[in-house]
This record gives structure tokens, C-alpha cells and sequence, in this order.
């Protein structure tokens, strides 16, 4: 099969990719039928043909991206080298390459790509359901018009933000392994109002907007989360009680130091086999 001119080429087909073409349709920045993806896993493939009927799907990494202006790279980083290699051959010119692939650098996927024209992605797993962050990068190849065309693609499904490339592997370790964080504190919030009575659905529904909300509030706001929180802990309360628990037991410490070693196993990734 051969894609439609000018078409958007997903290669892999899985859930960030899902969001991503669900995004671009529902805000009508293209139509099913210009986006063409490949993915060698028929549930994937299955999946994105029902929640986005019209999408185009290739039995190759070559038929979907010979004719696409855009190329999403939505594979995992062991798989990026030999999915890149995959397109060299059979990009157009002017195609451009986002990458979402966690860890891989502009260099190195422009050596693999055979071209200079590559953006660099780190969004989240919110954009699900439209409420991702992205922080993006482009390659000095990258002209003006892709780099707009790109971020008003990612933004269909959440806020986006240039950032210097060398930041990317930060972003990473905070928005792209954060969600993990925070379902964690959610888990442990629900249970503990379990702990403390609340039956376990209702425990969960609290936990869920408890943190949503905290999130939204500061969002809107502009406040410091200092701020939102010295105005919930009043003198000999119940928050000033639960907080200094978590200072007893360095939660705070624990978060930052999670989002280091995120970030630094992304920087490792990077400096993966080529």
C-alpha cells in the first residue's frame, strides 16, 4: 500500500501513538486518511483502526513513510536504531522526523535517519486523554515551518514547551516517568483513607481528585506549592500532623531523587549501543 501524499506516518502503533493520532483527529488537523502507520503487532494495528476508523495502515516502515511530510517515531528505544534505519531509505527530502523515544539524541538519530531533519519529543502518558505535557527540541536541519507544524500537532493533545535538547533527559526523568510518581502517591493516598475507614472506591475517587485538583489550583493560580500548602496546614491540625510524617520519613527526598535517577537512566539509554 502507499500512503497518500503528504500523509503524517505513525511508525509503531501503541498507546502513545494512539493518543497522538486521536488527538490530530479530534482537533481536525488531519483526517484519518492521511495518517498511515505501521506497526508489526496486529492488537496494535486493531486497536487504532477502531478508536480512529479511516486511519491508513502498511505492512512496512518504507510504504508507511515514503510519502509523509511528518514521521512520528513512536517505537521503543531498543527498537529505535533498526526503525530508523528502516526509513532512511524511503524518506522524502523534506520529511521531517519527530522522535518520542526516550533517551536517543538528535545526533545519533539523524546518523541512523540519514537526515538532519529531526525534532526530538518527550511527552507523557496524559496525553491519553488530552491533558499531556510535551517538551520538544529540534535538530539544526529543522526549518521553522516543521517546528510549527509539529508543535500545533503535539498540541492537540496538551501543552508543549521548547526546551534546549540537553534538557530533554530531565524532562524525562520529571513529565515522562512523573505520571508513575504520581499514580504512586494516588495508590498510597487511597490507602491510606482505607486505613483510616473509607470504603475502597470511594477512597480511590477522593485520592484521584484530591491530586487532580491540588494540580489545577496551582496551575490556575500561579501560586507556589508552598503556598497551597501552608494554607491547608493550620497550626495543631490534622495537615501539620500528616506533614510532618512525611518529613519524618523524607518523602520529599525520595520524589527528588526518583526524578534523578530517571533522568539519568534517560541520559544512559542515550548513550546506548548505535
Amino acid at each position: 500500500m502507499n500512503a497518500p501524499a503528504r500523509s503524517i506516518a505513525m511508525v509503531g502503533g501503541g498507546q502513545m501513538a494512539l493518543a497522538l493520532t486521536e488527538g490530530f483527529c479530534r482537533a481536525g488537523l488531519v483526517a484519518p486518511a492521511d495518517i498511515v502507520v505501521y506497526d508489526p503487532a496486529p492488537s496494535a494495528c486493531e486497536r487504532l483502526a477502531s478508536r480512529v476508523p479511516g486511519v491508513r495502515f502498511a505492512t512496512t516502515t518504507a510504504a508507511a513513510v515514503e510519502r509523509a511530510g511528518i514521521v512520528f517515531l513512536a517505537v521503543k528505544p531498543q527498537q529505535a536504531a533498526d526503525a530508523c534505519r528502516a526509513c532512511a531509505g524511503s524518506l522524502a527530502a523534506d520529511a521531517t522526523v519527530v522522535s518520542i523515544v526516550a533517551g536517543i539524541p538528535i545526533a545519533t538519530l539523524a546518523h541512523w535517519l540519514g537526515t538532519e531533519r529531526v525534532i526530538r519529543v518527550m511527552p507523557n502518558t496524559p496525553c491519553l486523554v488530552g491533558q499531556g505535557v510535551a517538551a520538544i527540541s529540534r535538530g539544526p536541519g529543522v526549518p521553522d515551518s516543521a517546528l510549527e507544524r509539529a508543535q500545533a500537532l503535539l498540541a492537540t493533545v496538551g501543552s508543549v514547551h521548547p526546551v534546549d535538547e540537553h534538557l530533554l533527559d530531565a524532562v524525562t526523568g520529571l513529565s515522562g516517568s512523573g505520571p508513575g510518581f504520581v499514580a504512586l502517591v494516588v495508590e498510597a493516598l487511597a490507602d491510606g483513607g482505607v486505613k483510616a475507614g473509607l470504603p475502597r472506591a470511594l477512597a480511590l475517587a477522593l485520592a484521584v481528585r484530591t491530586v487532580a485538583g491540588t494540580g489545577m489550583l496551582i496551575e490556575q493560580t500561579g501560586d507556589h506549592p508552598a503556598a497551597v500548602r501552608d494554607r491547608v496546614a493550620s497550626p495543631g491540625g490534622t495537615t501539620i500532623a500528616g506533614l510532618a510524617v512525611l518529613e519524618q520519613r523524607a518523602t520529599r527526598g525520595a520524589l527528588i531523587d526518583a526524578v534523578v535517577a530517571a533522568a539519568n537512566r534517560a541520559e544512559e539509554m542515550g548513550r546506548g549501543p548505535g
